[in-house]
Parts: C-alpha cells; structure tokens; sequence
C-alpha cells in the first residue's frame, strides 16, 4: 500500500535526486555509463574537468544530444575528482536537488544498479547510500590491498564499521548536508574525497546504508590513480583525520555520534 501525501514524511515528499558524473579524458567510456543510466529518467550533471578536447567534444555531443537532461559543467583546469565534486554538488543543490548519485566516468561501476541506490535512498532520504564492490577477476591486487588499509583506518577514524567500504565512487549523497560539511571544514581535492568526506558526515551524524554492488575493471580502462602520488595524499588525509577524531573524542566537552550502519542486500 502507497502512503499518502499526509502520511508520507516530508523528507520523502520533497526527494528529488539527480547524477553527477566527474569526467577527466574518458572519452572512451563516458558514453556506455551515460547510456546505462538511462532507464533512471534523472537528470545528469557532467563535470568536465580539465578534459584534453578529445573529451571535450564528446562531453559537448552528449549534452546536445540530450538537451534539458545532461547538463555539462565546465571547469578552467584540472583540479581533481574531489573539487570537481564539490562543484557538481554545489550547482545540483541550486538547481532544486536534495540528493546526488555519484558514479565515476570510468565505466567500473555497474549503472544498471542506480535504481537500487535510489530505492534505497528513498527509503533512508538522511543517510549516504554507500557502494560496497563485488569484485570480479579483474580487480588490480595492488588495489585490492591498498583498500583494505584504508578499511582499517576508517574504523578507526570512527570507532566502528559503520562504513562497509570509503573508497568506493558509487554512492548517493543528502546534498544539504553534504554541502554544509565541504563549506565548514573543505575536503580533499583528488582521490581521497571519497574516504574523507564520508568520514566527515560519519561524524556529523549522517547514517550509512551499504549497498553491494558490482565491481568490473574494463580491459581498455582509464585510470587516473597515481600510485605514489595519491597514496601519499590518502596517507596525508588520514593523518589528518586521525589528529581530528582524537580531539573530538578528547578535547573539552567533544564526542563523536555514532550513528547506526545499515546494510542492504543485492535485490
């Protein structure tokens, strides 16, 4: 049975979610993610930033292909996933959205669970829908392993596993309080958004619903992880966030809330 409008909390009313899509030179894959999101029916934001203009032309095809949907934001320079993000979430938020659907360009995630994400968020509109990957054979080990680092010290940055994986590109976000924690405290420009900014909403508070999805390394992929200089910059990020979990959990009057983690199953 649908609740009715007068039952229906408002929260859930007003749910309005749109896709932002960080897009730096994958001009190769962009296309078969944009097309996989189609069943969806919800708008898109392309964040182009910094693209070589092979990129570029095929960004500006896609927006004129899909007039009044794929909205394509443009930024000067490179400035890393992160930025590029924070922007996307900005300009989301101003344009009526409550909540985003990030996925990344690079044709790793499975688009066709988008709906699942969004059921998902709309039946929790507070919380982050986090991805947790299903890896198949064609996960890179270093990768593998480097992840697993960072699983521990997310626990430890939270005192819990709330967080069934920080690192993952798929996941749904509440933009207001998204927004509110990149504007007070900022967060990290590159690869290590991800991992930081759902630490930070961890802390504010902000439930997490993990939701298995499927994982696949295309042969032809493009990465853009620099291993020596994004693990250097991850390495940094923790650091950072460890100093600040030990003074909201020592300093004068500070603790850290808890909130509970959901889990929700392959459907």
């Amino acid at each position: 049975m649908t609740p009715s409008p007068a039952t229906t909390p408002a929260a859930a009313r007003s749910y309005r979610a749109g896709i932002v899509i960080p897009v730096y030179n994958h001009a190769h894959a962009i296309a078969r993610v944009v097309d996989g999101l189609q069943a969806t029916d919800l708008p898109i934001w392309l964040i182009d930033d910094g693209s070589e203009p092979a990129c570029a032309e095929v960004l500006d095809t896609l927006a004129a292909n899909h007039p009044g949907r794929i909205h394509l934001e443009r930024l000067p320079r490179n400035q890393g996933k992160g930025l590029a993000l924070a922007h996307g979430f900005r300009v989301m938020q101003e344009a009526g959205c409550t909540h985003a659907l990030q996925i990344d360009a690079d044709g790793q995630h499975d688009p066709g669970d988008a709906p699942r994400f969004i059921a998902a968020s709309r039946q929790a509109p507070d919380a982050v829908v986090s991805g947790v990957p299903i890896y198949d054979a064609t996960v890179p080990r270093g990768r593998l392993y480097g992840r697993y680092i960072t699983h521990f010290w997310v626990a430890i940055h939270t005192a819990s596993r709330a967080i069934g994986d920080s690192m993952c590109g798929f996941r749904l976000y509440p933009l207001a309080a998204t927004n509110r924690v990149i504007a007070e405290e900022g967060v990290a420009a590159r690869m290590a958004f991800d991992t930081d900014i759902i630490v930070r909403l961890h802390w504010r508070g902000i439930a997490v619903v993990n939701l298995p999805t499927r994982v696949h390394y295309p042969w032809d992929g493009v990465s853009h992880f620099d291993m020596l200089r994004d693990n250097l910059r991850i390495s940094r990020m923790h650091t950072r966030l460890f100093f600040t979990m030990l003074w909201r959990r020592l300093g004068p009057g500070r603790r850290i809330r808890r909130p509970p983690a959901r889990s929700t199953g392959r459907s």
